[in-house]
C-alpha cells in the first residue's frame, strides 16, 4: 500500500525545492560525520562550536547548490551528469568552506567557525559520496516500486526450441511490459517435463481450463518458425477455446537485423489462420520482363492495382504509368510512391470506359505491358446495375484489350475472378465474358500476348469480409453471413499480385492462370475465429446473424468451370485452366453489340445477351432467373 502511495505521488510532491532541502539536510548530516571521523568516532571537541557552524554550513550550501543548480534534475533519471553537477556544487562547498576558515584565521571575523581543514576534506568527501548514492538508490527504489505495480502478464511460450528461447530472452528484456513467463509448451517428448531457465516444458494435451486458471494465464506466445498453416490453425483453435490471447513471432525473416524485438511480437490475426500455404514467387525473369519498359497498370487505385504498382515500383521500370477514375484512392498511392522515393511514374485520373482518352494515353506513352485490374467486383450492387457491370468489366476491358493490339503492346494480363467460374451472377458472367473477349483476341494475334489470372477472394481488400466483420466487432456486432455453410478460397493481396507480374512472364498468350488455393474456408467458422482473436465469446458477447444468400451468390466458389481441366506450369503452385473452345466469331459480334447498344437496352436485354455470350451463366436468387427459364 505505502509503496503505491509512494509511487502515485512522487511526481505530485517530489519538487525541485524538496530536493534541495533534503541535499542540505544532507550535508549538514555529513558535517556531524565529518567531525566524528577526525576524532576516531568519539565526542572529543566542542559540540557547541559544531552546532553553532551547522546554520552556516545550511546557508553556503544551499547557495552552492543554487548557482550549480544540482537539485534541478530528475532523481528518477539520475545519470552521470546528475552526478558532475553533485560533485560541482559539494567542490563549491568545499572551497568556499576553506576560503571562508582561511580567511577568519586572517582577519578573525567569526571565533566559532574555527574549523580544520581536514574535516572539511573529510566532509567533502563524505557529502559527495552521499549525495550521489542516495540519488541512485532513490532511482533503484523507484524502478523496483514501478515494476512491481506494473501489471504482470502471466504468459507461456509454445514452442521450445532455438526460436522460443530467444522470445523468452526478448521478453525479459522488455521494459514496457511485464511478462512472467510460466512455462514453455513443446510436443517433442525428449522436452517435455525438462526445464529451461528453470521453467517447465509441457505437454500440449495439459494445457486445460484448470491449468490456465490455476496459475492465471492471460497470453500464448506462438514461437515456432516455419509451422504449416494447417498446424498453427488447429494450435490456435485450441487455445481460443481456452480464452486466452493468442500471439506469434514473426517470421525470421521479419526480425530487426536478424534480432528479435519484444514489439515484434503481434496478436495473431486472420491472415495468419488462412489454412493454406502461401505461395511465394521469385522469379528473375519478372525483373527482367519489365526493366526499362513503360508498363501501365489500370484500376490502380484498387486494393490488387495498388499493390501491383507497388511491386512493379521495385523494378527498374523506364515509366510506370498508373490509371483510375477514383481521383482520392489514386493521389493516396501517388503520394504513397513519392515518400518512399519513387520517381519513375505518372499517375492519371482517367477512365477505361472512354475511349478517347484511352486512345490519347496509349498515344502519348506507348505502353509495352498493361496490367489491367479496373473492374467493378461487388455481386450484389452490380446484380442491380447490369449496364454498369457490362461498361466497365467488358467494354472497359474491349477498350484496353484493343488499344494494347492496335500499340503492339508486347503483353497484356487481365485480372478476372474465381467467380467467372459457372456464373450465378452478373459480376461473374461479366468477368466471363472479358475473359473470352482476351481469348478471341489472343487468337488473332502473335505480336501481343494475352493472359488472364483468375483468382479466389482477397482478404483486406476494399469491401472484403474481413474489414467487414472487423468493423461489425467493433461496434458490437452481430456479425452478419449469408450461409452457415457458405466457403470462399482466401489469399492475401500480395500473393494475388505476385500472380499476376508471374502471369507477365509466362506462356505464349491465350492462357488462364489459377492458384493451387488449398482448402476453401467456411466464413461461418472464420467469423467465429475473429470473434475469439477479438478476445470476445460467441454467441455471449458477439452473435453471428444469418441473413440469407444475396441475389447472385454462390454457395461454393469453383476455380474451373464444367468442361475444364488444368496443366502444370514450371511452378507447382500455379496451373493453367484448359478451357472449352468457344465460337470466336460469334462471341466477338454479340460483345460488340453490348458494346454499341448499351445504352439502350433494357436490364433484361442486357442480361439475355450476357446469357447468350455465356452459355454456363445461370442466374441464382436473382430476379434475373425467369431469362434462364425462359430460354
Amino acid at each position: 500500500m505505502f509503496k503505491r502511495f509512494f509511487l502515485e505521488n512522487l511526481n505530485k510532491y517530489t519538487s525541485k525545492w524538496l530536493v534541495l532541502f533534503i541535499d542540505v539536510v544532507l550535508v549538514v548530516i555529513s558535517f556531524v560525520f565529518a567531525y566524528l571521523v577526525r576524532f576516531n568516532l568519539s565526542f572529543d571537541f566542542d559540540t557547541d562550536k559544531l552546532f553553532g557552524q551547522l546554520p552556516i554550513l545550511a546557508i553556503i550550501s544551499t547557495v552552492c547548490f543554487l548557482i550549480v543548480g544540482s537539485y534541478k534534475g530528475i532523481i528518477r533519471h539520475t545519470g552521470t551528469k546528475d552526478a558532475f553537477n553533485v560533485f560541482l556544487a559539494t567542490s563549491l562547498l568545499a572551497g568556499s568552506g576553506i576560503l571562508l576558515v582561511i580567511t577568519n584565521r586572517v582577519f578573525n571575523i567569526f571565533e566559532s567557525f574555527t574549523i580544520p581543514i581536514s574535516i572539511i576534506l573529510i566532509h567533502y568527501l563524505l557529502s559527495t559520496f552521499l549525495l550521489i548514492i542516495s540519488r541512485f538508490l532513490f532511482k533503484a527504489f523507484y524502478e523496483v516500486v514501478s515494476t512491481e505495480l506494473k501489471s504482470i502478464t502471466n504468459a507461456l511460450i509454445y514452442g521450445a526450441g532455438d526460436s522460443g528461447m530467444i522470445t523468452y530472452g526478448a521478453l525479459n528484456r522488455d521494459t514496457k511490459n511485464n511478462y512472467d513467463i510460466c512455462g514453455f509448451i513443446d510436443d517433442d517428448p525428449n522436452k517435455i517435463n525438462k526445464k529451461i531457465d528453470r521453467i517447465k516444458i509441457y505437454d500440449p494435451t495439459k494445457i486445460d481450463e484448470e491449468f490456465i486458471e490455476k496459475n492465471d494465464i492471460t497470453e500464448v506466445i506462438i514461437s515456432i518458425q516455419n509451422i504449416k498453416s494447417s498446424r498453427l490453425l488447429e494450435i490456435t483453435d485450441s487455445l481460443l477455446n481456452l480464452n486466452v490471447k493468442v500471439k506469434i513471432v514473426p517470421p525470421l525473416s521479419k526480425w530487426i537485423e536478424g534480432d528479435l524485438q519484444a514489439n515484434q511480437i503481434k496478436q495473431i490475426n486472420i491472415d495468419d489462420l488462412l489454412d493454406r500455404e502461401q505461395i511465394l514467387i521469385d522469379n528473375p525473369i519478372v525483373k527482367r520482363e519489365v526493366t526499362d519498359k513503360v508498363v501501365f497498370v489500370t484500376g490502380a487505385a484498387g486494393s490488387i492495382g495498388s499493390e501491383i504498382s507497388r511491386q512493379l515500383a521495385s523494378y527498374n521500370l523506364k515509366l510506370l504509368v498508373l490509371i483510375d477514375q477514383a481521383e482520392s484512392p489514386l493521389y493516396d498511392l501517388q503520394q504513397e510512391l513519392v515518400q518512399n522515393g519513387i520517381q519513375n511514374f505518372t499517375a492519371l485520373v482517367a477512365d477505361v470506359r472512354d475511349r478517347k482518352r484511352m486512345v490519347e494515353i496509349f498515344d502519348e506513352f506507348k505502353p509495352q505491358k498493361v496490367f489491367h485490374a479496373a473492374a467493378y467486383k461487388h455481386v450484389p450492387l452490380m446484380e442491380q446495375s447490369p449496364y454498369e457491370a457490362i461498361k466497365i468489366n467488358i467494354c472497359g476491358t474491349k477498350n484496353i484489350a484493343d488499344l494494347s493490339l492496335e500499340f503492339n503492346v508486347d503483353r497484356f494480363v487481365m485480372v478476372s475472378t474465381d467467380k467467372a467460374v459457372n456464373p450465378t451472377n452478373v459480376m461473374g458472367a461479366t468477368k466471363r465474358a472479358a475473359e473470352m473477349y482476351i481469348s478471341c483476341l489472343s487468337k488473332e494475334t502473335i505480336n501481343t500476348k494475352f493472359t488472364t489470372t483468375r483468382f479466389g477472394n482477397v482478404l483486406g481488400s476494399n469491401g472484403s469480409v474481413i474489414p467487414l466483420f472487423k468493423k461489425q466487432i467493433e461496434k458490437g456486432g452481430p456479425l452478419t453471413v449469408t450461409h452457415k455453410d457458405i466457403t470462399r478460397y482466401f489469399m492475401t493481396i500480395p500473393e494475388a499480385c505476385r500472380l499476376v507480374l508471374e502471369a507477365g512472364t509466362m506462356g505464349i498468350g491465350g492462357e488462364i492462370y489459377i492458384f493451387d488455393m488449398g482448402k476453401s474456408v467456411k466464413i461461418f467458422d472464420m467469423a467465429k475465429r475473429m470473434i475469439s482473436l477479438s478476445g470476445l465469446k460467441y454467441p455471449d458477447d458477439i452473435d453471428i446473424k444469418i441473413t440469407g444468400l444475396r441475389p447472385g451468390e454462390k454457395l461454393y466458389e469453383e476455380l474451373l468451370a464444367s468442361g475444364e481441366d488444368t496443366t502444370k506450369t514450371y511452378h507447382e503452385k500455379i496451373l493453367i485452366a484448359k478451357v472449352s473452345e468457344i465460337n470466336s466469331t460469334e462471341i466477338k459480334e454479340t460483345i460488340e453489340y453490348l458494346f454499341k447498344n448499351n445504352q439502350i437496352l433494357s436490364n433484361d436485354q442486357i442480361v439475355s445477351k450476357l446469357k447468350a455470350i455465356v452459355p454456363e451463366y445461370i442466374s441464382n436468387n436473382s430476379k434475373f432467373e425467369k431469362l434462364d427459364k425462359v430460354s
